[in-house]
């Protein structure tokens, strides 16, 4: 899953309501009241009301009359069921195979404004049992009619590695939902691959077969899938119109619609054009005011100015020359909030890139056009008479905080200043220009660390030092005009610097390039990051998107649906708010406590294993066990803010403008209040009520300052779990995910963190050599791996970057371990059934429940820049190269001694034996 990008992260620790416009209590005490939906026969006859096409209307009437006949058709399972009981559950099959058709046909009907209903009708049919039919009813969004039927046919036969024991038929689970659960496992199959040779293609190739890539999108994958299943069910939410009281739940209801109400306008966009990121702009340069390059500027002033542009641009999100982040002092104390000087993110994903000729052409194109539309009346970079009045004017004593409202510099920026003629030939400054900016951005991506070692060295990037010596490296930069931005409450006398080298570069880069180019690098940075957010009948728009196609691959001029963008914005902006009503709707029950059972005995399992494996020896087998207990478990949604109670969220986001005509302005309003909060938390104790990500979102992580696993209720859900999965599927998916993230606890980087989150070497000497040694193994083995470049070449994984990852996924050994433990008594529970039609054993079907996590379709162009950029490998060789280190898989498969993914134990990469 996602471990943290870097040792380590800024936490999200929340400051609590001293400093918020409205407190809890300003919302009252009251209860939310209930509100009625409308049934069926409502929402109907209102939409038809609306002026439709005579298509839409006969589509819709039988939308609802293929919906009452369903009832029907689900009654045919009950007399199909002890048909379906045909010893399918052993562990293989020989013989010629049954055949299982699988028919789907989706009517999709769409209205204005923003209604959809979807049928979705599977017909499903084996040689032995009459037909039965399973449907389904959706409501979403779009603008059109259409219907498409797919059918997929998968022969039964015998399985590549051998017969299997026929299974008593009363394991066998009939029930609609095991036929569908069966069906989409049947159909993902590509049985004409050996299991052993090439595991990810047989478990997923007819899933990529039926999942081509959007003409949008870099890639499809079942975390993808999932994500947007998520985003779906509360589109549904914000899409209804049903009418909203004053609870706090529709008032929160009623600021996510808004906002998304606010996307969601396009013609609105377009008709605003390109005035609210050109005010951003504009606000820059007046800011920075090309100070040093007017006549008659000392260095002083012109730092403030570039100090001033730089707390600017960084208070809206925008990323630039460096990054400050708020995390625990892992060091001393990993609980108190500390500050971190950290190197930028780039224009382009990694600095390989800035060494491609093809891909800089484009990108020097792309800033080439911005800076020419953003400039106005079609000039760049105006040079200054006179620079900027000074924003800020501090005492001399740089404690001393001057009265700052927050956000700074908001809407001003007209300082007054009368501008020099602009250059008689703007384009060709724009060329000249885009070439220095690239330049500029290549020398930074030269003096930066490289991932693999920012990521993997803890002990490498923590470097404390007193505030002053950052500044005296660092002098272009005015620190305490700087951080008054920021911190109203506690000036930061101690900085934590992950790669001190990268600020001395730094200061060389500015000192040898001109103003204007560094005025005009801040002003592309806020054009990538936010051009998005325009029409996208606007030229910085298309530009962005031009970058966007050629970094992953899209075709030229395809755009996905809106509402998906829009809801992926709402999410990003208030998703905590999105998080009440998708744990609602879908994470009720007793969802929580299956999942809980599965990662505690997961946990278990590996504590177990800890006292088996030979090259730890028994004093840090004891430390990693104790560390394994000490683990803060965190499953489904958070506490603060408190996803159950609309008040606390509706205090959470009180910053947060936002307004049905002004779309742009709401991200930025989103931006500066994530960075408000942020810079609040210095010098104040973690708050570990408070997690990283939403609970929608389709991932997990471990936090090691903070010793804990977390699990967003979005991954709770199928294909990754459902808690009325048989045990071989639960932790076979998220057993798996479990593990993966309770490892990262032990894996190159987390194993630094003792089980306070403080960084030492907790294991002994003679430990600590021997995993080493391990490590070099999965390095090694994961180097090796490839992808094609699209080109006729190919990329190499690097193994070094990846390593965290790979051996996060070595957990993989103890959830099938954890399932075998309670596998005894799950089955004579009745909770280890098998699926009608699945010939394989629960072992295989143990690790294709595996491998199927990891379905995905990509671009050739997405696949490079995730090897260049991302710390997980490929999801191929995550599939495969995690199995090929597993005895137990090729026993599973009864792969042979010479079959690629069961290579002799002398050379498989084996952390937990």
């Amino acid at each position: 899953m996602a471990e943290r990008d870097n040792y380590p992260r800024p936490s999200t620790d929340q400051e609590h309501a001293p400093l918020l416009h409205h407190t809890d209590e300003d919302y009252g005490s009251e209860e939310p009241s209930p509100t009625e939906q409308r049934n069926l026969a409502k929402r109907l006859t209102d939409v038809v009301q609306e002026p439709l096409t005579g298509l839409t209307k006969v589509l819709l009437v039988e939308v609802l009359i293929l919906l009452l006949i369903a009832s029907v058709f689900i009654g045919l399972f009950a007399g199909a069921q002890h048909k379906l009981n045909l010893n399918k559950g052993g562990s293989g099959g020989g013989g010629d195979g049954e055949r299982l058709t699988i028919t789907q046909t989706d009517v999709v009907t769409r209205t204005q404004p923003y209604t959809t209903t979807a049928t979705k009708t599977s017909v499903l049919t084996t040689t032995d049992v009459s037909t039965s039919t399973y449907t389904t009813t959706e409501t979403s969004v779009s603008t059109s009619t259409s219907t498409q039927t797919k059918t997929t046919t998968v022969i039964l036969g015998p399985e590549p590695t051998g017969p299997p024991s026929p299974a008593p038929p009363s394991d066998v689970c009939a029930t609609p939902d095991c036929i569908i659960l069966s069906a989409s496992i049947l159909s993902a199959l590509d049985t004409t691959q050996d299991p052993c040779e090439n595991f990810f293609e047989f478990a997923n190739g007819n899933w990529i077969e039926s999942h081509p890539i959007p003409g949008d999108k870099s890639g499809v994958s079942s975390f993808s899938q999932l994500s947007d299943q998520n985003l779906l069910v509360l589109r549904k939410i914000l899409e209804d119109d049903k009418s909203l009281t004053d609870s706090y739940d529709d008032q929160l209801l009623l600021k996510l619609r808004t906002l998304y109400g606010s996307c969601m306008d396009e013609t609105k966009l377009n008709y605003i054009g390109q005035e609210p990121l050109q005010n951003v702009v504009d606000t820059i340069r007046k800011l920075y005011s090309g100070s040093s390059t007017a006549p008659g500027v000392d260095d002083a002033k012109a730092n403030q100015g570039l100090s001033n542009a730089l707390a600017y641009v960084h208070s809206r999100g925008v990323g630039g020359l460096f990054e400050f982040s708020i995390d625990g002092d892992v060091g001393v104390d990993p609980d108190k909030m500390t500050l971190w000087f950290n190197q930028p993110s780039l224009g382009l994903p990694a600095k390989e890139y800035y060494k491609e000729r093809a891909i800089i052409e484009v990108y020097q194109g792309v800033i080439e056009r911005l800076l020419l539309t953003l400039d106005g009346s079609g000039n760049v970079a105006e040079e200054q008479a006179h620079p900027a009045q000074t924003v800020l004017q501090l005492g001399d004593n740089d404690h001393n905080w001057p009265s700052r409202p927050w956000p700074p510099w908001d809407g001003d920026g007209n300082d007054g200043d009368s501008p020099q003629p602009r250059p008689k030939n703007p384009r060709e400054r724009a060329r000249q220009l885009s070439r220095d900016i690239v330049h500029f951005e290549a020398k930074i991506a030269e003096a930066s660390l490289d991932l693999d070692k920012l990521q993997q060295d803890p002990f490498g990037t923590y470097n404390p030092m007193e505030i002053y010596r950052l500044k005296n490296t660092l002098q272009q930069i005015n620190f305490p005009d700087y951080f008054a931005t920021f911190t109203p409450r506690a000036y930061p006398t101690r900085v934590i610097v992950t790669y001190p080298p990268y600020a001395s570069s730094l200061s060389d880069i500015l000192d040898r390039t001109p103003d204007d180019v560094i005025e005009n690098y801040l002003v592309v940075r806020a054009a990538l990051e936010y051009a998005p957010d325009l029409g996208q009948s606007t030229e910085a728009w298309q530009a962005v998107r031009t970058l966007q196609e050629t970094l992953g691959g899209l075709k030229k001029g395809a755009v996905g649906e809106r509402s998906d963008f829009c809801m992926n914005k709402v999410e990003e902006s208030l998703g905590f708010g999105l998080g009440l009503f998708f744990v609602n709707e879908t994470f009720g029950g007793n969802s929580k406590e299956k999942a809980t059972n599965v990662i505690e005995d997961v946990i278990e399992t590996f504590k177990e294993s800890l006292r088996k494996v030979q090259w730890m020896d028994k004093k840090s087998s004891q430390a990693a066990a104790d560390k394994a207990d000490a683990l803060d478990v965190k499953v489904g949604y958070p506490v603060y803010p408190d996803t159950l109670n609309p008040r606390s969220i509706l205090s959470y986001y009180s910053r947060v403008t936002i307004h049905i005509d002004t779309f742009f302005e709401n991200m930025l309003s989103a931006s500066e209040s994530e960075t408000y909060r942020m810079w609040q938390r210095l010098g104040k104790q973690r708050d570990h009520r408070e997690w990283e990500m939403y609970p929608s979102t389709v991932n997990a992580y471990y936090n090691p300052p903070a010793n804990e696993i977390v699990f967003p209720a979005g991954i709770l859900q199928p294909p990754f779990f459902s808690k009325n999965w048989p045990g071989y599927l639960s932790f076979g998916s998220f057993g798996a995910v479990a593990a993966h993230e309770l490892t990262h606890a032990f894996d190159s980087a987390g194993r630094l963190y003792n089980q306070h989150g403080k960084l030492e070497e907790w294991w002994t000497p003679e430990t600590s050599a021997a995993y080493q040694v391990h490590q070099d193994c999965i390095v090694k083995q994961y180097s090796e791996y490839v992808v094609e470049d699209g080109k006729g070449g190919y990329v190499h994984v690097n193994g070094n970057l990846t390593s965290g990852e790979n051996i996060g996924d070595s957990g993989l050994i103890n959830s099938y371990r954890a399932w075998k433990a309670q596998y005894q008594d799950a089955l004579t529970a009745g909770n280890e059934y098998l699926l009608p039609g699945l010939d394989y054993t629960r072992e295989q079907l143990f690790f294709i429940s595996w491998a199927r996590t990891w379905a995905q379709n990509n671009r050739a162009a997405d696949k490079v820049k995730r090897v260049r950029s991302d710390p997980h490998s490929p999801n191929k060789y995550r599939a495969e190269g995690t199995v090929s280190n597993i005895p137990e898989f090729a026993k599973a498969f009864k792969c042979s001694a010479k079959a690629k993914l069961n290579p002799p134990d002398e050379k498989r990469c084996m952390f937990w034996s």
